[in-house]
């Protein structure tokens, strides 16, 4: 189920689940932390866990919407993996993008690699994609996209592209976070201050990895209460 309570012309969205690395979550939340965002809208199933992460006295929303008007920015930003639901989600974000005529649809993630010393960062577009090889991405000649980025990127009818860091396991991957970001910069040109830019990503990642590991208790603590019951 979606909620907008926003009407938008065209903007540009950015979608960040969390999955390898937890890059597209790291990097939304570096964009919602730089940027002058409006909270426009959330999703919701009611399938998802019960359970919701309260973060400076705000309950933070398991897949929230935000906009940023300066640069005409949709960002949807989940700390909740889409598991079981990326049809339903990845249907609810396409039809978003149709809804509001967006001019194009940014997915990022991170996509698993072996050798753990490189950050390399590819991209899939259905676009002409001079911008993204002008910012460092190369061209994802073969591979397969899992999860909710190809539920989105086979339901989509707008221009669609998806950004991908290598990263060397599914824990917080700041590094690869950061390179993605540096590459949205040239990308949306957003002057983002990249100096600090890795100290900011860690502090993201420790952020994250205590919003998710409270809500795994949560989460486990529930199941225990539901067994109980038929116990």
């Amino acid at each position: 189920m979606l909620k907008l309570t926003k009407q938008l012309k065209s903007p540009t969205i950015i979608v960040g689940f969390p999955g390898f690395g937890l890059v597209g979550t790291i990097c939304t939340e570096f964009m919602l932390e730089h940027l002058a965002v409006q909270h426009v809208g959330k999703i919701w199933f009611e399938e998802m866990p019960a359970v919701i992460a309260v973060h400076k006295h705000k309950v933070i929303d398991p897949i929230g919407i935000f906009y940023n008007p300066k640069y005409n920015l949709l960002i949807i930003h989940a700390i909740s993996g889409p598991q079981g639901l990326e049809w339903k989600i990845g249907a609810e974000i396409a039809q978003i993008a149709k809804k509001l005529t967006a001019k194009q649809v940014i997915i990022l993630e991170g996509i698993g690699s072996q050798a753990e010393e490189t950050h390399n960062m590819y991209y899939y577009t259905t676009h002409d994609p001079k911008k993204l090889q002008a910012a460092g991405l190369k061209p994802l000649e073969e591979g397969i996209i899992m999860g909710l980025a190809g539920t989105i990127l086979l339901q989509c009818e707008r221009p669609i592209s998806a950004l991908f860091a290598e990263t060397h396991s599914e824990l917080p991957d700041s590094k690869a976070a950061a390179g993605i970001i540096e590459a949205m910069d040239k990308l949306l040109d957003l002057k983002v201050d990249t100096k600090p830019l890795m100290e900011l990503a860690t502090k993201f990642e420790e952020k994250l990895k205590g919003m998710m590991a409270r809500g795994k208790i949560a989460q486990d603590e529930m199941e225990k209460k539901q067994m109980s019951y038929v116990g």
